[in-house]
C-alpha cells in the first residue's frame, strides 16, 4: 500500500505512468520543433552528412545532461540542505515563470535561443561545426537551465502510488524519448522548417508553454502540500506530547 492508502503501481504500469508524467513536461520545455527552426539556420549551407552527425552529437549530449539532472540533481541540492518540498516549490516557480514568458512573448524566447545557437555568427563560421555541439547547441540552446530545472523537479516529484525505482526508470525513458525526437527534428530540420514555417512553430510553442505552465503549477502545489503536511504533522506530534 502507498502512503496515501492506494495500491502501489509497479512494473510496466508504473514505468508507463511515469513516462506519461515526464514526457509532456520535458517536451514542452525543450520544445524541439521550435528549436529545429533555429538549428536549421545555424547549419545553413552545411552538407547533409555533417548535419546528421551534428544532430547525433547534440542529441547525445542533451540526453546526458537530462539523465544527470534526473538521477543526481536532487541529491546535489539535498547535500546543500535544500528539502524536497523547497525544491518542488522553487522548481515549480521556475518552470511556471519560464512557461509564462514563453506564452506571452514567444518571439523573445526565439530571439534568445537564436543568439545562443548562433553566437553572433561564430557558430556558422566555425571550420568544424561539431566543435560547438556541446556549447552552445546542446547546452544551453537545446537543454538549458529551464530544462534542467524541470528534470530536477520531476526527479523529486514521485507520486506515492508509484515505486521510486519504476518512476526513475520511466522518467529516464522520457529523457531518452526526448533525445530521439531532438535527433529526428534536427536531422530533418530543413523539412520541419518547410512543413511548419514560423507561424506553425510559434503555435506549437504556445501550446507547449500552456502545458508547461500547468505542469509548473502542479509541481509547486505538491511542494506546498508537502509543507502543509509537515506542519500539520508537527502540530499533531506536539499536541500528543505529554504535558508536564
Amino acid at each position: 500500500m502507498s502512503a496515501m492508502g492506494g495500491p502501489l503501481v509497479g512494473g510496466v504500469s508504473g514505468v508507463f505512468n511515469s513516462l506519461l508524467i515526464a514526457f509532456p513536461a520535458l517536451f514542452s520545455i525543450v520544445n524541439p520543433l521550435g528549436a529545429s527552426l533555429i538549428f536549421a539556420q545555424a547549419t545553413e549551407g552545411r552538407e547533409p552528412s555533417e548535419i546528421r552527425a551534428l544532430a547525433k552529437i547534440v542529441a547525445f549530449y542533451s540526453l546526458v545532461i537530462l539523465l544527470v539532472s534526473i538521477w543526481f540533481g536532487s541529491w546535489i541540492l539535498v547535500f546543500f540542505g535544500i528539502s524536497m518540498n523547497a525544491l518542488r516549490v522553487s522548481g515549480g516557480l521556475v518552470v511556471a515563470s519560464r512557461a509564462w514568458i514563453m506564452l506571452q512573448a514567444p518571439e523573445a524566447s526565439e530571439a534568445r535561443k537564436e543568439k545562443q545557437a548562433l553566437q553572433g555568427g561564430r557558430t556558422v563560421a566555425a571550420p568544424d561545426l561539431r566543435e560547438r555541439a556541446f556549447f552552445p547547441l546542446a547546452m544551453p540552446f537545446t537543454v538549458g537551465p529551464g530544462s534542467i530545472s524541470v528534470a530536477i523537479a520531476l526527479s523529486s516529484s514521485c507520486p506515492p502510488q508509484i515505486s521510486a525505482w519504476h518512476y526513475y526508470i520511466g522518467v529516464s525513458v522520457a529523457a531518452v524519448a526526448i533525445s530521439v525526437v531532438v535527433l529526428a527534428v534536427y536531422t530533418y530540420s530543413e523539412r520541419v522548417v518547410a512543413m511548419l514555417g514560423v507561424t506553425g512553430a510559434r503555435i506549437v510553442s504556445r501550446l507547449a508553454a500552456l502545458i508547461l505552465l500547468a505542469i509548473g503549477i502542479q509541481i509547486m502545489a505538491s511542494g506546498l502540500q508537502g509543507f502543509m503536511w509537515d506542519f500539520v504533522h508537527s502540530v499533531s506530534a506536539e499536541a500528543a506530547r505529554p504535558k508536564h
